[in-house]
């Protein structure tokens, strides 16, 4: 498989890890929106969130609150957002939720 995260998590092309757990790897984005950009990807591809499973919905979720810990926004809040296809402007093909925040961001999603 050809998959930039798959190949990310497996450690051939170097990040700046966040956060790891048996199911979930986080790290830094290259191009952050925010003061705090980390994008949050299953272990195991699977090509977006239609097709995500219970499992890894739960896993995903537990880690994003670990995140927003450690990154210091869950006091004062955060936004996450899973592209989904061609229209949802998803660049990569691997289940991955962005976590912003550091920053009040503005209300407007376009």
């Amino acid at each position: 498989m050809d998959c930039l995260f798959c190949k990310i998590i497996a450690g051939e092309i170097p990040c700046t890890k966040v956060y790891e757990d048996d199911g979930v790897f986080a790290f830094r984005d290259i191009n952050p929106q925010a003061p705090v950009h980390v994008l949050l990807v299953p272990k195991k591809h699977m090509r977006n969130i239609l097709e995500c499973d219970g499992e890894t919905a739960a896993a995903l979720t537990k880690a994003i609150g670990e995140v927003a810990k450690l990154e210091g926004v869950k006091e004062d809040g955060f936004r996450i957002v899973s592209n989904c296809g061609k229209h949802g402007c998803q660049s990569v093909e691997h289940l991955h939720i962005h976590l912003l925040g550091g920053k009040q961001l503005s209300e407007k999603m376009d």
